[in-house]
């Protein structure tokens, strides 16, 4: 089966399989004659949808370098020109000669530059002095006390939960802990996904062999009826701002997701709350978790967006009666975060330098939203672009109202130095129109120069 690894820079996925078929071809890799994979079969292999494989087929056959056969499939043609197989793809260079760093807008990362280095440095010199001793003992499979204490304490004033740090765990990011859970509750179980939704979420369910099943969004979260028709048993959801519609579940249909949890044993969901902390219009949308009366949600955050995408420090809450469960199949395993870590953590949280830290980059990026939309109102190109979903987390979507396709959406901005992704790329299932003109833009990247650069780009498609 062809195996490549997508996107490519600067290309979008159908593209960059286009792209790589087509150097296979060239380079004698897949030879004249060969059959390629159905469509359906490449698409579930690489994880992408049905239409992604089916354009790039199209093009490589209208190019001669495929021929279709009704009911047969698609065949390689003969082709004289060969290249290298260690050939590596070229990449496009911007218009004007040199080229320029590629940004991708879609980055939902925290500000760049905005790490508190002194304040970080300052308290590990404490922690070093002061925690020598317990810096050498083995960490609590479960993390420090003193971390887990310290996040209890802050969901209580931020998220308003009430939480025991016995019933926390500490792990190296959020695709450690999901991990974990596979392992906690097994592989044989059906594990729904959002879809559009995070394609990282799907890839650790499948790298860990469970079953891991796309449940559409409604506008209101997930479908209820989709949940009942799949089957559904473990249901991994943003509910606070989606990634990457950027929808917010509404209390009623919160309401319902518990009812659904609820109405049959061995139900749970797990609720990532990955970004919460970014709602630039009133205050964050208290998280499902904080009205959960049968105890079926496992709440997960990460320090990896408020912080910097180094920091590879996740969290979640385990329900009472499966904690003891957890600990009991699991806890063998070690805390992969080193002790150090975890108490200037602590400290940072407790002496409140991590919530003027939040403050200062909600700020940051609220007001870099409203200067790049300011500044697109100002170019001509401004009057066929819509932002939606721009009132919470660190990325919203931009509704491109033009007769254009992505290519040329994401030729011009490489044109820039920039890269970027549609809404449509996220898709598991079909794609339902209109989602390939909703461009992500994260509000972390939209310095003064990039979106000067963006509005450009944006502006050059009329």
């Amino acid at each position: 089966m062809l195996t490549y690894s997508l996107p490519l820079p600067g290309k979008n996925l159908s593209q960059s399989l286009y792209q790589c078929i087509r150097e296979d071809i060239l380079s004698g890799h897949l030879a004249a004659g060969e059959k390629l994979p159905s469509k359906r079969a490449l698409a579930e292999h690489l994880q992408i949808s049905k239409t992604t494989v089916e354009n790039a087929y199209y093009q490589l056959t209208a190019e001669g370098y495929l021929c279709s056969s009704a009911k047969r499939g698609y065949f390689v043609e003969r082709v004289e020109r060969r290249l290298p197989r260690s050939a590596p793809p070229l990449r496009p260079e911007p218009s004007g000669g040199s080229a320029l760093p590629l940004v991708d807008l879609s980055r939902g990362s925290a500000v760049p530059g905005l790490f508190p280095f002194s304040v970080w440095a300052k308290l590990g010199r404490r922690v070093l002095s002061e925690r020598r001793q317990e810096l050498l003992e083995p960490v609590p499979f479960q993390g420090t006390l003193a971390l887990r204490k310290t996040i209890a304490q802050y969901l209580g004033e931020e998220r308003g939960l009430s939480i025991s740090p016995d019933n926390l765990v500490i792990g190296a990011g959020s695709e450690y802990l999901y991990g974990l859970l596979v392992r906690f509750f097994g592989p044989e179980l059906r594990y729904g996904v959002e879809d559009p939704g995070f394609p990282k979420i799907r890839k650790i369910y499948r790298a860990n062999n469970a079953q891991c099943i796309p449940i559409p969004l409604d506008g209101k979260g997930v479908q209820m009826s989709a949940l009942e028709h799949e089957d559904i048993q473990v249901l991994h959801i943003t509910p606070s701002h989606s990634y990457p519609s950027g929808q917010v579940t509404p209390l009623q249909r919160r309401q319902e997701l518990l009812a659904w949890a609820e109405a049959r044993p061995g139900r749970y969901i797990i609720e990532d709350d990955y970004d919460c902390e970014f709602r630039f219009e009133g205050r964050p949308i208290p998280p499902l978790l904080s009205i959960d009366g049968g105890h079926r949600v496992i709440y997960l955050n990460t320090f990896s967006r408020s912080l910097a995408p180094s920091m590879r420090i996740s969290y979640m809450v385990l329900p009472p009666e499966l904690m003891a469960a957890f600990r009991e199949k699991l806890g063998f395993f070690s805390c992969p975060v080193g002790g150090l870590e975890q108490y200037i953590l602590a400290s940072l949280i407790q002496e409140g330098y991590f919530q003027r830290h939040i403050a200062r980059t909600r700020k940051i990026c609220r007001r870099q939203r409203d200067d790049f939309l300011s500044l697109l109102a100002q170019f001509p190109v401004g009057k066929a672009l819509l932002a939606e979903e721009k009132d919470a987390g660190l990325h919203f979507l931009l509704r491109i109202k033009l007769d254009r396709p992505q290519k040329a959406v994401l030729d011009a901005l490489a044109d820039h130095g920039l890269t970027g992704v549609f809404l449509s790329q996220f898709y598991m299932g079909p794609v339902p129109p209109g989602e390939d003109k909703r461009l992500l833009v994260s509000c972390a990247v939209l310095t003064p120069e990039v979106a000067k650069q963006a509005a450009e780009a944006l502006n050059s498609l009329i």
